[in-house]
């Protein structure tokens, strides 16, 4: 079986999205998402957000406009697995797993801390003035956002290669003390785009907010009107030949043109076409593919609820992923609990069978069980069975010693009986080593007792 490629994006949640942010990140990451063999994560970025923002109205709105973006243009939540990051509290404590094994020499070369201080150093400031912890472990909760999901890619601009550098020097470093010959977490790899745009803003530098040329994306057509306007042309007047390849207009336009009308416009503005009309087509142009997506976008803005709803939704696909892996973590490091640890591996086994459970239930008109180990983790959840005769005589075959049939099925498992699938996993795991850990941990807790 093809094991499916991991892809994880965040996005702070600083600021309302613009027409770069859409080329650039969001249009190509909906894009990958439709790939059958990506198993994508996407998520709003707003614990990094207070690094780099103290106005809580600001992160809020920038959260739901970020989130309604995402939505608006076009993202499957049912194909992915799309959240907030505040909203998995298994994040922050992984962060902290990381921070105690992460190298401060490490963080002191982080680019972000290093301009920060050279900065204050040419200002004759105190090099360290207004800078945070946030912003020097800023590269700790980067590297827990990648490798609590153990992401294989994580497509980024080419001043974020450092960070993911860093997650895999501190990935290294947690494997090498605490692995004990376990590879807990996947090395990520940085996916750089070349063919993804990198706009230009109203006046030709890179478009963004902090130089004040964006190009609104779904605020209204005419505000995103008004902007195209403002471009910065030549002083060529209608009728005299343009050159496209030194017009930033015409890099914009090329970003969301079919090569037959690129080519077009390209022989038209050499023609001598008016910038004004220029300018229109590439309203023109944004308007009919946009127009569609910025209704969608207000409708959204206008229900928060709706959005709510799909990113709890979301966050609890996360933790299905996160909640188990951090325990595997918290046990590799030493936070145990002390009822289950026992003096000796053969003791702990039989104290893990003794203390393991099947809980029977109805549901409807079934009947269904679920196997939990000692620490109380759900391992197995049964079919559904017309009665409790049944789902009980099964309890007794899976108890009584002998050697189950469990059948892996991606990342998780099936229990078969007499060619029957009876059971599944009751999590998807992140890889096939916490897949086999749970299969090995539910062995342990079928166990037969002894005498």
């Amino acid at each position: 079986m093809t094991t499916r490629t991991r892809i994880l994006t965040g996005i702070t949640t600083t600021g309302t999205p613009h027409l770069g942010n859409y080329a650039g990140a969001i249009r190509p990451a909906i894009l990958a998402s439709e790939d059958a063999n990506a198993d994508s994560f996407y998520f709003l970025a707003d614990y990094h957000a207070l690094i780099k923002c103290d106005d809580p109205q600001r992160i809020q709105r920038s959260r739901m406009e970020i989130a309604a973006t995402w939505l608006a243009g076009g993202l499957d939540v049912n194909r992915v697995t799309f959240y907030r990051q505040s909203d998995i509290p298994e994040i922050p404590e992984l962060t902290w797993l990381l921070t105690c094994v992460a190298a401060k020499g490490l963080l002191n070369r982080a680019h972000a801390y290093k301009a920060s201080v050279d900065k204050n150093v040419e200002t004759g400031e105190d090099p360290d003035a207004g800078i945070t912890m946030g912003l020097y472990s800023y590269p700790v909760l980067m590297a827990a956002d990648i490798l609590m999901f153990n992401a294989h890619k994580v497509p980024v601009g080419r001043d974020q290669i450092q960070h993911v550098e860093m997650a895999r020097d501190i990935g290294q470093r947690f494997n090498h003390l605490f692995g004990k010959g376990k590879e807990f977490f996947t090395m990520p790899e940085a996916l750089i785009e070349e063919s993804v745009a990198t706009l230009p803003g109203l006046d030709g530098r890179k478009m963004s907010k902090s130089y004040d040329n964006t190009i609104p994306l779904f605020t209204s057509a005419k505000e995103m009107k008004d902007a195209i306007s403002r471009i910065v042309t030549d002083s060529r007047a209608p009728g005299e030949a343009k050159d496209p390849g030194n017009s930033h207009l015409f890099t914009l336009y090329q970003a969301f043109a079919t090569k037959a009308q690129e080519e077009e416009l390209r022989g038209e503005l050499l023609q001598g076409l008016g910038w004004g009309e220029a300018k229109n087509r590439l309203f023109q142009l944004l308007d009919g593919q946009l127009g569609e997506a910025r209704e969608r976008y207000h409708q959204l803005m206008s229900r928060p609820s709706d959005m709510e709803d799909l990113l709890l939704v979301g966050a609890k696909k996360a933790r299905a992923v996160a909640a188990p892996f951090l325990a595997e973590l918290r046990e590799a490091v030493g936070l145990r609990s002390f009822v289950n640890q026992a003096a000796a591996p053969v003791a702990a086994k039989k104290k893990a069978a003794k203390s393991s459970r099947v809980l029977s239930f109805r549901e409807g008109n079934s009947f269904r069980f679920r196997v939990l180990a000692a620490d109380g983790s759900p391992l197995l959840l049964s079919s559904e069975f017309a009665d409790g005769k049944k789902a009980g005589a099964v309890i007794k075959q899976l108890q009584s010693g002998q050697t189950l049939d469990i059948r892996t099925e991606a990342y998780g498992f099936n229990v078969w009986l007499d060619g029957e699938c009876v059971a599944e996993s009751s999590a998807i795991y992140a890889d096939a080593a916490q897949r086999d850990a749970g299969i090995e941990a539910l062995r342990v807790a079928l166990t037969p007792l002894e005498d």
